[in-house]
């Protein structure tokens, strides 16, 4: 999810559309009194500023005299400042954090404990569900306000799907294969000139085994495992990730559908070099922005998706504290959350009717209308996670130049194990090492 920070800001030249108000089940919480103050906002995304400066523009008639300050920078930065800012005693009052990032910072006891209101609205299964609520909970106890999350969903070029006599889109992982290998197209050579599958097989390394997670996802386990007690295990040799590193390396080196050199991702299923693709909901502003007379669709996973979420804490005191709450409240508004999902990207976290949005953006309905049996992930909240993802990217880079591995069941769990011993070799060294 590394490039949603680029493609999300694109939403900001789709037009502000008149939203209508949703029902969203249970009502609010009550509004707080707040003085006259000064609150500032952190963010880690830029396209995010005009979400929270909506949300204050929408508190001013009941809150007159409170000042809301944005800024929202690139999320490298943003986590620099953040942890120079909480440390020193400078932060803002409000801070948008991802839960792996949030976990450092309430184990030290350094972020605010909501008041009960908050945890129980939180807590509240009509508001969340038990997936966000505990993404934004540490040690059980309730910390954050979950607002939004990236999720991942199939991209498809309908077109080249009528084209290749494929009338709906890939339900198993078999189906990934067998569609790619109809969808390719070739020169005269034989050489891929359209892939039939971009997989991610080069570029930041975290983005490289995020991918790799989703996809073994699908054939139904994770990277590293819980082992109990806080602890955890690599699982990149289980039979799924066996089965997942088969897959991408069958349509590397059997099918030949896609190569290590094609353009890859966004860029190439907008200009028509790939007929799928998985990624996030940024992608339906980018190609609004940059291929609007592209025909495609979009569509859920065989099993679920990765998801990260993003919410909002506390670093603040006395009135500061208290008016730092009440705009957090305030963005879980129902037509503030629409707003957000139309006019930015994100998706929101709380449970609700987003349906105005997809009527005139279907994209989003993979993202918002999801099968009862749909699960979700994300990546733990460890504090080596980016080590582990950066070191077993480089790994799984080096195996997908190696052709002599397609096919062979043994010698790719041989190269998994490989990896396995790697990633325990940092667990051990942070503690973490389980059973």
């Amino acid at each position: 999810m590394n490039r949603l920070a680029n493609g999300l800001s694109a939403f900001s030249l789709l037009g502000r559309t008149a939203l209508l108000a949703s029902v969203f089940g249970t009502s609010l919480l009550a509004a707080t009194s707040v003085s006259a103050q000064e609150i500032r906002v952190w963010s880690g995304y830029p396209e995010m500023a005009a979400f929270y400066e909506h949300v204050a523009e929408g508190m001013k008639d009941e809150y007159p005299d409170l000042k809301v300050s944005v800024e929202a920078i690139a999320l490298r930065e943003h986590e620099k400042r953040v942890a120079l800012g909480i440390t020193s005693g400078e932060s803002a009052e409000v801070i948008e954090l991802a839960t792996t990032i949030a976990a450092r910072y309430l184990e030290g006891g350094l972020l605010n404990t909501p008041p009960a209101d908050v945890q129980d609205f939180v807590k509240d299964p009509a508001n969340y569900t038990e997936f966000f609520a505990n993404a934004a909970s540490y040690d059980g106890t309730v910390f954050g306000v979950p607002l939004f999350r990236g999720q991942s969903a199939l991209y498809y070029n309908t077109d080249m799907f009528a084209a290749a006599g494929l009338a709906e889109p890939p339900k198993t992982m078999a189906d990934f294969d067998a569609y790619a290998e109809k969808l390719a197209q070739r020169d005269a050579s034989g050489v891929p000139t359209v892939s039939g599958w971009s997989m991610r097989l080069s570029g930041g390394g975290s983005g490289i085994a995020e991918k790799f997670a989703i996809n073994m996802w699908q054939h139904g386990d994770e990277l590293l495992k819980p082992a109990g007690d806080g602890k955890w295990v690599s699982n990149f040799a289980s039979d799924a990730g066996v089965a997942t590193l088969k897959q991408y390396l069958h349509n590397l080196f059997e099918t030949k559908v896609v190569t290590v050199e094609m353009p890859a991702d966004a860029d190439a299923f907008e200009r028509g070099q790939t007929a799928m693709f998985i990624r996030e909901s940024w992608v339906i502003g980018d190609i609004a922005a940059k291929a609007p007379d592209l025909k495609y669709a979009t569509a859920t996973l065989p099993r679920g998706s990765i998801v990260s979420t993003g919410q909002l804490y506390v670093k603040a005191s006395g009135d500061k504290e208290t008016a730092a709450w009440a705009f957090i409240k305030a963005t879980q508004e129902p037509e503030n959350l629409v707003w957000l999902l139309d006019n930015v990207g994100w998706l929101p976290n709380r449970t609700g009717d987003y349906s105005s949005v997809v009527a005139t953006k279907p994209g989003f309905d993979a993202y918002v209308n999801l099968p009862a049996e749909y699960a979700f992930f994300t990546v733990p909240a460890i504090g080596p996670i980016d080590e582990i993802q950066t070191r077993s990217a480089a790994f799984l880079v080096e195996a997908y130049a190696k052709p002599e591995l397609a096919g062979d069941d043994a010698a790719i769990k041989a190269f998994l194990e490989t990896i396995d011993t790697e990633i325990n070799s940092i667990l051990e060294r942070e503690g973490l090492l389980g059973q």
